[in-house]
């Protein structure tokens, strides 16, 4: 196929991932970039789409080699795991063991050679415990799944990509843990991302930790020099085009106006505070390292709302898309 073949996994039944998925197969422009197949539950979708009146049409499909690619036409890779009696807005064991399961057959099929990318709608914590997985979330399970140890959380707006040193951590703590091996690690995936995307030679641009990134020893201990310098002459001496480490008050803007192709950020707020400056509905979270590309919607599941049909798909649009854009082509 000359576009990728991106699986969505339908995430808690009882949130608002199989109305906002059904919501999504209405736009004809995604068909434009990538062959989306759903892993979830035949039954739950269908009702979904009732309850909406979209007019999408639900096709159960066993095999990912022969899927169809229509505006209005849903392709379900069906598990039938689910009750036909589902609470909508309530935490259920059942809805997080699915969840789960969705995930486990899209690695599956990922590790067949058979789709190009995952797109994850919205799983509950608390209902993938109560359905025994006792995971944090889905980039936990897909990295256990996979067999992965070193991966990074990406995030990508309109025109700004950056990637994370460190994440969900305080910021005492983020410090004592970035070193040059992981600021190196860090930069490789980016490169390896973006390549992978189609860009052949990507321009990486890495922040410092303080203020005027240090201002050569004027703030802060050094930080500079010691942890992130070698990984940059150790990045460039590998062929990588990376860049720093530059003030972050200044390397954003100049990322948005093309100067570089991502960011590669130290601390969480230090990368996420500019991608949602961009706009909450923007940002897609992609989770690099995998061996295979994973983006997600930036909400959760919205069990307040879930069955009300006012969920906005517009998140998820935006994490396909991003799947469409890095993934390649080739499927076995």
């Amino acid at each position: 196929m000359d576009k990728p073949i991106i699986a969505i996994t339908m995430g808690d039944a009882g949130g608002i991932g199989p109305e906002i998925i059904v919501k999504l197969f209405k736009r004809q422009d995604i068909f434009n970039h990538c062959v989306p197949v759903v892993i979830g539950d035949e039954k739950i979708l269908k009702k979904a789409e009732k309850d909406l009146q979209t007019g999408v049409h639900i096709d159960k499909v066993d095999r990912i080699d022969t899927l169809t690619n229509k505006a209005g036409r849903m392709p379900c890779l069906d598990l039938n795991i689910l009750p036909n009696d589902l609470p909508k807005g309530e935490v259920s064991a059942s809805a997080g063991d699915a969840a789960f399961r969705f995930i486990e057959k899209a690695v599956e099929l990922a590790n067949l050679g058979k789709i190009n990318g995952i797109c994850t709608a919205p799983l509950n914590k608390e209902a993938l415990h109560k359905g025994g997985h006792l995971y944090p979330g889905h980039t936990e399970i897909l990295a256990d799944l996979t067999d992965t140890d070193d991966f990074a959380m990406m995030l990508s707006a309109t025109n700004l990509k950056v990637i994370h040193v460190t994440t969900h951590v305080g910021l005492l703590e983020a410090v004592r843990r970035i070193d040059d091996n992981r600021v190196y690690s860090v930069v490789k995936m980016a490169h390896e991302t973006l390549v992978r995307a189609g860009i052949s030679q990507p321009k990486i641009g890495v922040c410092g930790i303080n203020p005027h990134a240090g201002e050569n020893g004027l703030f802060g201990e050094g930080e500079e020099e010691e942890k992130i310098v070698p990984a940059i002459e150790r990045a460039r001496s590998g062929g990588i085009e990376v860049t720093g480490p530059f003030p972050a008050d200044t390397l954003f803007f100049r990322a948005t106006r093309g100067d570089f192709d991502i960011v590669v950020a130290m601390y969480h707020d230090q990368g996420h505070g500019p991608i949602k400056v961009l706009g909450l509905d923007n940002g897609v979270n992609i989770t690099v390292g995998l061996p295979i590309i994973r983006t997600s919607v930036d909400h959760g599941t919205a069990f307040d709302i879930a069955g009300k049909g006012v969920a906005s798909e517009d998140s998820l649009i935006e994490a396909l898309l991003q799947a469409a854009e890095l993934a390649g082509t080739n499927v076995k």
